[in-house]
């Protein structure tokens, strides 16, 4: 009978779910041969279940053929989704919304994503064509059988008007080192983050998280993929930054670097070393490109979304008043803020002093050259870094940091500069003679954060003290003048 499956994976005293019996008429189960009932309904329900997916259902001899989709319907007709054929269910189920208990099979909440009729174009064994007319989808649809129950659904029709797909290899918009605008009410101000850039995107429900410079860090922040069922089937390309905090509730990239080389952290590593994702712009949203929309509009894509959870949220934001809240940054001993022009649109990979940065501790991203070795208890082990940055003329020497190190740090920083040693200095121009005596030179792949009190005449570091290495900026991008 076509809902013997159904009834057999299914407690009727134990889910809200229907559950019809067996010689209820309705059922299905005495449709006949003859077609009749065929139906044209059809439902898609968003099932937060082990894993979210959608479960789309269309009526058919008086029982709801069934698919699970793990990322939904595509809307885009140059890619398909995995679909998995389930058990028939009744008439009934298109109407349910609820909450399946815990250890029933299929436990977790099942809501009506959206409903409608279909017409019938083709059903075969292997192969079903239909054009849904729903709320939220319409057009042609296939579905067909790849092996066993695994099939794959494909839009036949061209995208929907005026949709466009997520972005691939969006890289971030970046602030220019600057000073307070004198027009402050053309300018919004947030609270700057002490912690590394993140392009966040959602699809299907599933989250993935790109550095600054591209890199798929994904899996080191397995805290984060609550966001992507709080999105649900929202497609989405977010900027922010991912932090960690003190237990004052500051944001420190020293606690952060626990976590950042960490490519499948523990559950003990994930309790002490927390992270949170800070939200503050949308790029891309449901099918619909951000990046020309001026910065109040995307700002308002992204307040609609609601966004907030135990790792992510999206802070507050102040229009004007840049100098009242740089003071109050400043008494709370914070970065600094950042400034964003009203008016300006995004543009990806890009500095721009459309958006600039107020600091008031005082921060450098550094090229590591090279080591010099230490005395005493750091004897034959690293007692100083030798930093660059590049110039017109290449890299350039801008001083030593011999402080700020753990012994767990000086251990990572001398085995990840083992491998690469090279014989001769990187530095264009002349090293100070005490520095490059007995330096051990290595290929200038590593970029550091360091914070110091002031950059000298001779464009050197002044009492530089070592925080961690950023994996998100490359080698290329340090300058004097981005600093």
């Amino acid at each position: 009978m076509p809902l013997d499956r159904y009834r057999a994976k299914r407690e009727a005293r134990r889910t809200p779910e229907p559950v019809p019996d067996r010689d209820s008429p309705g059922t299905g189960d005495h449709t006949g041969a003859d077609q009749q009932g065929r139906g044209e309904t059809f439902v898609v329900q968003e099932h937060h279940a082990t894993a979210l997916h959608w479960d789309v259902r269309l009526e058919r001899d008086g029982v709801l053929v069934s698919w699970a989709v793990p990322k939904g319907l595509p809307l885009d007709p140059r890619e398909n989704h995995l679909a998995k054929q389930t058990e028939d269910h009744p008439l009934a189920y298109a109407a349910f919304a609820g909450t399946i208990p815990k250890g029933q099979y299929g436990g977790g909440a099942v809501t009506v994503w959206d409903a409608g009729t279909y017409v019938l174009e083709k059903w075969t064994d292997r192969e079903v064509k239909v054009v849904l007319s729903g709320r939220r989808v319409q057009g042609r649809y296939v579905f067909f059988r790849t092996r066993g129950e695994s099939w794959m659904v494909h839009r036949m029709d061209g995208p929907p008007e005026g949709w466009s797909p997520l972005p691939q290899d969006l890289g971030p918009m970046l602030a220019t080192a600057g000073t307070m605008p004198h027009d402050e009410d053309r300018w919004a101000f947030e609270v700057k983050w002490d912690g590394v850039r993140a392009v966040v995107r959602v699809d299907g429900g599933r989250v993935s998280v790109r550095s600054r410079n591209g890199n798929d860090v994904t899996a080191s922040y397995p805290e984060l993929r609550g966001l992507g069922l709080q999105l649900g089937s929202r497609q989405a390309l977010l900027d922010g930054e991912i932090v960690a905090m003190t237990p004052t509730g500051r944001s420190d990239f020293g606690t952060l670097q626990a976590r950042m080389h960490v490519a499948k952290p523990s559950a003990a590593l994930l309790r002490s070393t927390p992270v949170q994702l800070v939200l503050f712009d949308a790029l891309h949203v449901e099918g619909r490109s951000l990046l020309d929309e001026p910065w109040t509009e995307r700002r308002a894509v992204l307040e609609s979304l609601e966004l907030g959870g135990e790792s992510w949220q999206v802070p507050e934001v102040f229009r004007g008043h840049g100098t009242a809240l740089l003071e109050a940054t400043r008494a709370q001993g914070l970065e600094g803020v950042v400034a964003k022009r009203c008016d300006s649109t995004y543009l990806p990979g890009r500095r721009t002093d459309c958006w600039l940065k107020l600091k008031h501790v005082k921060r450098a991203s550094v090229v590591v050259a090279g080591w010099k070795p230490g005395e005493g208890g750091r004897a034959g082990r690293i007692g100083s870094l030798l930093l660059g940055v590049h110039a017109p003329a290449g890299l350039v020497y801008a001083g030593h940091v011999g402080t700020g190190f753990s012994d767990a740090t000086l251990r990572d920083l001398q085995t990840r500069l083992a491998v690469l040693r090279r014989e001769t200095s990187p530095f264009e121009g002349e090293v100070p003679r005490q520095y490059a005596k007995d330096a051990v030179w290595v290929e200038p792949r590593l970029v550091a954060e360091v914070e110091y009190t002031e950059w000298t005449k001779d464009d050197r570091l002044r009492h530089p003290s070592y925080k961690g290495l950023r994996e998100d900026v490359s080698p290329m991008e340090v300058t004097r003048e981005q600093q």
